[in-house]
């Protein structure tokens, strides 16, 4: 029974929750509970009242667990139950993970938590990401997460929400990609973002928006640019923007649409400030409608130019009663 007992939390925290590798087998590993035992008849081995594991910076604690068994000894499936709590300290980096229940593949090498489940990655004191959702799902030989319902994603100063997502880690255990799928949602202080699908490179802090798209663009003076279209694309450090397919902007008093336009930022505010309609686009301020090969728009100040077969329709210049002006011919 002892040499099952270390194989099974040896092999549980080579996988456990993804953390990087910090397995040295000359390392002791320390269990400590206050029960354990062994069903034959249930192929399951049992922990029992303040299960403790701890290997070097890594930690796994919780009421009760059990491992299955099957063909030749074989260990499974280590299950955690009663809100087991996991986290690890190396270096400057803490992560964390709770949960009602975590599950540990140990042939598969993935871990699963189930139930009110919360990720927190940390560097030094501070948190960095934290993600919340019923169900997350760590590959170790991917360094694919993913995470199902009810998702809500913290990220520095970025906050987001979907249906389901899928985050992958560097080698150190750092977010490279996030990707949202379904009611996907990124807000900043300065930017909403809304669309089908949403991904995020960390290392670049580059967004791709796409699928019934709308960003909102927050000035602060309180105005609020609105950006639709079928594709969208944005650069967080540059504010740098494009967008393709069906782009409508609605700003104050102005409604322009196109095939696709760029945003550049005031180099001073790093708002958006100046819109470049590609293709042919109209704007229209009250009763006129400009048509154009291209647009310039600019938010402040407010005003925009027309180039290339221009045509302009200005509606109602006359009232119903009056008679048709022309030349008396």
């Amino acid at each position: 029974m002892k040499n099952k007992n270390y194989l099974l939390l040896t092999l549980i925290i080579t996988v456990a929750l993804g953390f990087s590798a910090l397995i040295c087998y000359a390392t002791d590993l320390v269990i400590e509970s206050k029960n354990q035992s062994y069903s034959e008849s249930e192929n399951k081995i049992k922990f029992d009242g303040d299960v403790n594991v701890k290997l070097d910076d890594l930690r796994i604690v919780g009421e009760s667990a059990d491992v299955t068994v099957i063909n030749n000894e074989k260990l499974d499936t280590a299950t955690f139950y009663d809100k087991p709590y996991a986290y690890e300290n190396k270096a400057n980096k803490k992560r964390e993970v709770k949960a009602n229940i975590l599950k540990v593949s140990l042939i598969k090498k993935t871990v699963r938590a189930e139930g009110e489940t919360q990720t927190i990655m940390f560097d030094g004191k501070t948190p960095v990401a934290v993600v919340n959702a019923d169900v997350q799902e760590y590959n170790t030989k991917t360094g694919i997460m993913t995470a199902e319902g009810n998702i809500t994603i913290t990220y520095k100063d970025v906050k987001a929400f979907s249906d389901s997502a899928e985050f992958k880690t560097t080698k150190e255990g750092d977010l490279r990609d996030i990707k949202l799928e379904g009611n996907a949602i990124v807000k900043s202080e300065e930017h909403e973002v809304y669309a089908d699908k949403i991904t995020f490179n960390a290392k670049t802090n580059y967004f791709i928006a796409s699928g019934r798209t709308n960003t909102k663009a927050i000035n602060k003076d309180g105005s609020v640019l609105n950006l639709y279209s079928d594709r969208q694309e944005f650069n967080q450090i540059t504010n740098f923007y494009n967008a393709t397919g069906n782009v409508k902007i609605y700003y104050e008093d102005y409604f322009a649409e196109g095939p696709k336009i760029v945003i550049y930022p005031n180099k001073i505010t790093k708002k958006p400030d100046t819109i470049y309609f590609v293709g042919r686009s109209s704007i229209s301020q009250g009763v006129r409608t400009i048509f154009a090969d291209k647009i310039m728009m600019s938010t402040n100040p407010k005003n925009f130019k027309a180039e290339g077969n221009t045509r302009t329709v200005i509606k109602n210049v006359t009232d119903s009663g009056d008679s048709d002006m022309g030349l008396g011919l």
